[in-house]
């Protein structure tokens, strides 16, 4: 791929959206090959939008203004990077030849509704996967879950890292989990889906990658299984390699080359698995770095961002693993915005041991505000330090 230079007529044009820590990530990979990035989001002064060449804030769900955007802006790519999209009007973008979606437009419409893929998964692929019911009132809701059994998970069909999801243990939860499920999804549709608990051993995130090769054909790599904590949905610590069977690896590799090659396009992909011993079962799929890769910044030659950007550009790929390492998350822990993050010394004094502050203009609670990444002889000891190092870091009012 021939690639211009950015800022002149040449410019090869990326536009990312959502510009949060992991396209931020992203936008730093593309501009190291010369790419002239556009970094949108919904919200001034996201992490992407510092390092990017322009920034937009725009209602990415309003399909009108996207378009206009694009239009405005003249990208070579487009690249989702959140769920909040109208990803109708980017199948429109797509057809009308006003850029490229990555890694497609029907794989971005497929992927951002969890009844897309999941339908495409069980039902298509033959996949296994938790039992599952849609609903669309709560009334549905109640029996879905009477149907699929206590203890039993609610989640919008569009959401991300936890947004919306609860664990239902009795009918009593359930009028509570479907109004948060509606409050918290990224774009209320009034549907969410109810799946039965499965009582797996750990889960993995699978990166997967669909990058050209010599020939120019899709060839599909695969990084060492990253295993991972996740609390209400979102993650709080994820490590590299995660010990299992060759057997189970082999099963998670065959499902997320299924997945990946249904979906198409180029690109990496997180595909989310449950592992019981050495039954797997798919979870989900994202089109696009996946949060408890941040683990691969330290671990791996290519990090899940740089082999993100090499395939999006038609480059080649390394999925190798440099060493073994482990991540932990930074929380705001505080409700705040312009906050101070104090600690950052003591941290880097962790061995082999990197701190991203991401640069969120405001703090929450549970807002993930940075990560430590950590390496060591063996697993335990990555997350130890990677634990030590993230508790190091407070946040205080300015």
């Amino acid at each position: 791929m021939k690639i211009g230079t950015p800022l002149s007529p040449s410019a090869t044009k990326i536009m990312l959206l959502g510009a949060g820590e992991l396209g931020k990530e992203v936008i730093i990979e593309l501009q190291r090959f010369g790419v002239e990035v556009i970094a949108v989001d919904r919200y001034e002064n996201a992490p992407g939008h510092q390092v990017a060449h322009r920034a937009h804030v725009i209602d990415m769900t309003d399909g009108n203004a996207l378009k206009a955007l694009v239009k405005k802006e003249r990208p070579d790519l487009i690249v989702p990077e959140i769920e909040a999209i109208d990803t109708d009007m980017l199948a429109v973008i797509e057809e009308e030849g006003l850029a490229e979606v990555i890694p497609t437009a029907r794989a971005t419409q497929l992927t951002m509704n969890r009844e897309g893929i999941r339908r495409l998964a069980a039902e298509d692929l033959k996949i296994e996967t938790s039992s599952y019911v849609f609903a669309d009132s709560y009334e549905e809701c109640l029996q879905a879950a009477k149907l699929i059994g206590f203890p039993c998970i609610i989640k919008p069909v569009m959401s991300s890292s936890g947004k919306g999801q609860s664990r239902l243990e009795s009918e009593n939860d359930v009028e509570a989990a479907w109004q948060y499920a509606l409050d918290a999804g990224r774009v209320n549709h009034g549907r969410v889906i109810i799946e039965g608990v499965i009582e797996f051993d750990y889960e993995i995130t699978q990166l997967t990658v669909r990058a050209l090769n010599a020939e120019g054909e899709i060839e599909t790599h695969f990084c060492a299984p990253v295993g991972h904590i996740q609390k209400n949905g979102d993650y709080v610590e994820s490590w590299q390699p995660q010990p299992m069977s060759e057997i189970a690896l082999e099963k998670s590799r065959d499902i997320a080359e299924k997945v990946t090659h249904a979906l198409g396009g180029r690109g990496i992909f997180g595909v989310e698995l449950f592992i019981k011993g050495d039954q797997v079962y798919f979870s989900e799929v994202s089109p696009r770095p996946h949060d408890t890769g941040l683990v691969t910044i330290i671990t791996q030659w290519q990090s899940e961002f740089a082999l993100h950007a090499r395939a999006i550009l038609g480059l080649p790929v390394d999925t190798s693993l440099r060493c073994e390492g482990a991540s932990a998350v930074i929380y705001g822990a505080m409700d705040e915005t312009a906050i101070v993050f104090d600690g950052l010394e003591k941290a880097l004094s962790v061995p082999f041991t990197e701190v991203r502050l991401f640069g969120k203009p405001e703090a929450f609670i549970k807002r993930r505000m940075g990560v430590a990444v950590s390496s060591g002889n063996t697993i335990d000891e990555a997350r130890g330090r990677a634990r030590l190092a993230a508790s190091s870091i407070k946040t205080e009012k300015a």
